[in-house]
């Protein structure tokens, strides 16, 4: 299938091939008919695509913020690199769209495959897409024009602002921006039975928007002619659709608004409020967060949990279904709003239209349409090159899983070290895969893990997924002989452990885990130096984690398993490198704090066969601006201090500091050990360590 992306680094759209995507839990997969194309938001993406450094800069200061934040803690070409990664990776686009179910997924009961559906949010401009059951709503068979479903999420958008502004039949509603979002929420409104004022910037008024009247918004006399309209009174409620860098929406939206009344803002413009018209009229401001609550939560939008009538009449997918409802019902009609029909494969010519638009064409509502297509269904491995070069020296792998790891860390470093070859590819489908396969070219991608597994040409299998998958792909590829590197942790369970110990012990292949500081510059300087003394010694690591939302997936038990073994295993591994010899015992304790409910603040601590003890403080709890990560190290009348590795002090006699440029966590390093350990040019000597960490913190975590 094809799915198209906007390439943030110069603004280009392009399509990309990829598999179709597979079937999950409160999912359907859907064949999309019709998907729109939103002048507001996508052209505001592919302006800013379309800037240079500062530009982009300049437009988004919060992100330069962060940059300089990241750069005195990581250091300046840590921070560069990260930064220039994520501007090569391309981005998906569209999130409203119409189709045909061919799919449904297990717990799926309100639609069948065949039934025609709006999606929103996660209905891409692709030709098939993986979308939850709250973000659908079927289309009803007496709704004859089933394009204008496609307009669902702006028509979500609109119901949201009109609810958040709680409007009531009979008011006065004032639409200040008169575009595609601003037509559907008059349309909406007056079939509620209000009257509604629109107001732009130039005369955009259609015979299919019943006005009570049109405004020019920088008319001067915009505020007497309102009051003309109302009684003198200001009209009840303004809901604000333009989009714009400008802050006169506000000001005329409180010019115009009654005592008391209220604005509500579903566009996008500057939000600058003049505290004296607010103060005397007492008015109400608010925002409508998208398509209604739901978005942005994991548990309604993945999950597939749904809040309850009883206490949330209008959620996202219920704004959805409205919409549906009031076209079906003729309610409302939004064809006429549908200029443009253009064929997917000439996309780009749709984003030519709402950017730089050299024909000057008028348009309203540009809808994407697609060729059904039965070939896209066998589609389940693409870019398939049968016969590709591969340095004799080098390690061919096959990459299960495509997150933001992989993409942003995992492959850049590979594929500097020239040592792997990007074979095979295999996700369950979706953005990721897309974005992978474009900027790091395997020979074939594919949703089925398998493919990858029983490729003979396959060295390594790299496992790159969430974390409660770990266990079932590394027992599965060691199983077949295949050498592996998962990212940590192994596995979440003692069961899983001891499943792969097993499977590990009757393998001829090899197994690796993700624990890369070891492999670390600075860590194996102070290693150098310890490895001369034989008195114990004791460890320090103080691990400045940050805070990660409860919602996020690595807090959940079941999928992430936490952040102790999610990350806390990274330390334990260094401080068992450094000592070298047996971790005899390992305890935890967390900090109690109604504030911060996740086990995210712990003390670890470690005792060692050689008589050494070590300590890890693991907190959600500090600044941003202190380093993440600091190792002390106190032995035989010397310290090691390890700042973040950029840094080292070593304090004896005299001190004695080492600076590094670049922030090295010793990732490539790991990649090299892995490919002389698989040449037979060294042994697995990490491995063991691994597992004794790995069985001590899951016992201690039961």
């Amino acid at each position: 299938m094809k799915q198209l992306f906007l390439m943030v680094n110069d603004g280009t759209v392009k399509l990309i091939e990829s598999p179709v995507p597979r079937i999950k839990e409160n999912h359907v997969i859907v064949e999309t008919l019709y998907s729109v194309v939103s002048a507001g938001t996508e052209r505001g993406l592919t302006s800013f695509g379309g800037k240079n450094l500062v530009q982009k800069a300049l437009e988004r200061p919060d992100q330069v913020k962060k940059v300089l934040e990241k750069m005195s803690t990581d250091g300046v070409l840590t921070t560069v690199d990260s930064a220039f990664t994520r501007l090569k990776e391309p981005m998906p686009m569209g999130y409203s769209g119409v189709g045909k179910i061919v799919e449904v997924g297990k717990s799926v009961t309100d639609v069948s495959a065949g039934d025609l559906v709006a999606m929103a949010g996660q209905a891409y401009h692709s030709e098939v897409n993986r979308v939850n059951k709250n973000l659908i709503a079927k289309i009803p068979e007496n709704m004859d024009d089933f394009r204008q479903g496609a307009l669902c999420a702006l028509g979500g958008i609109a119901l949201q602002g009109i609810h958040q502004a709680k409007v009531e039949p009979g008011e006065t509603v004032a639409v200040i921006g008169l575009g595609l979002l601003g037509h559907i929420t008059a349309r909406i409104l007056d079939a509620y039975g209000c009257d509604v004022i629109g107001y732009d910037i130039k005369d955009k008024s259609l015979k299919g928007t019943n006005l009570k009247s049109f405004i020019l918004s920088n008319n001067e006399n915009s505020e007497d002619i309102t009051k003309s309209l109302t009684k003198g009174r200001g009209v009840d409620k303004v809901i604000i659709t333009a989009a714009t860098n400008s802050n006169d929406p506000m000001d005329l939206a409180a010019a115009i608004a009654r005592d008391r009344g209220t604005i509500c803002m579903i566009g996008v413009t500057q939000m600058n409020i003049d505290r004296r018209p607010y103060y005397e009229k007492e008015l109400t401001f608010t925002i409508a967060r998208s398509y209604g609550p739901g978005r942005y939560d994991s548990n309604y939008e993945e999950k597939g949990i749904d809040y309850p009538i009883g206490h949330i009449r209008f959620t996202e997918g219920r704004n959805l279904e409205e919409f549906i409802r009031l076209i079906a019902d003729k309610r409302v009609d939004f064809s006429d709003l549908i200029t443009h029909e253009i064929e997917f494969d000439d996309a780009g010519r749709a984003y030519e239209i709402i950017t730089t638009n050299k024909n000057n064409e008028d348009y309203i509502g540009i809808l994407l349409k697609y060729t059904p297509n039965e070939k896209k269904w066998l589609n389940k491995v693409v870019n398939d090159k049968k016969k590709s070069t591969i340095e004799s020296e080098q390690i061919s792998i096959g990459l299960i899983g495509a997150g933001n790891f992989a993409k942003n860390t995992l492959l850049p470093i590979m594929k500097d070290t020239g040592l792997y070859h990007f074979k095979g590819l295999a996700t369950t489908g979706g953005v990721g895969t897309s974005q992978a396969q474009d900027v790091f070219s395997f020979d074939y991608t594919t949703n089925n893990y398998k493919e990858l597994i029983e490729d003979s040409a396959i060295d390594l299998i790299v496992v790159s997924t969430q974390h409660n998958t770990h266990a079932k792909f590394i027992v599965e590829a060691l199983n077949a002989g295949k050498h592996v590197y998962c990212e940590k942790p192994m596995c979440l369970t003692l069961e899983e452990l001891d499943m792969i110990k097993s499977s590990y012990e009757q393998s001829k292949g090899e197994l690796f885990i993700g624990l890369n500081r070891r492999h670390a510059p600075l860590i194996k300087k102070i290693k150098k130096d310890l490895s001369t003394s034989k008195i114990p010694a004791v460890y320090d690591y103080i691990a400045n984690a940050g805070f990660i939302p409860n919602d996020h997936w690595t807090q959940d038990e079941k999928t992430g398993g936490g952040r102790i073994i999610g990350e806390a295993i990274h330390f334990v591994d260094v401080i068992q490198y450094l000592d070298g010899s047996d971790l005899e015992s390992l305890e935890v304790k967390f900090a109690t704090n109604d504030s911060y409910p996740k086990n995210d603040d712990a003390i670890i601590s470690l005792k060692f066969s050689s008589g050494a003890i070590g300590n890890i403080v693991y907190t959600s709890m500090g600044s941003k601006k202190y380093p993440k990560e600091q190792l002390r190290v106190f032995t035989n009348g010397q310290v090691y201090e390890m700042d973040n590795y950029i840094k080292i002090n070593q304090y004896g006699s005299i001190k004695n500091t080492k600076i590094k440029l670049k922030q090295n966590k010793g990732i490539k390093n790991e990649y090299q050990y892995i490919y002389s350990v698989l040449k037979g040019k060294e042994k697995n000597s990490s491995i063991k360590d691994a597992i004794v960490s790995h069985k001590l913190l899951l016992n201690e975590l039961r």
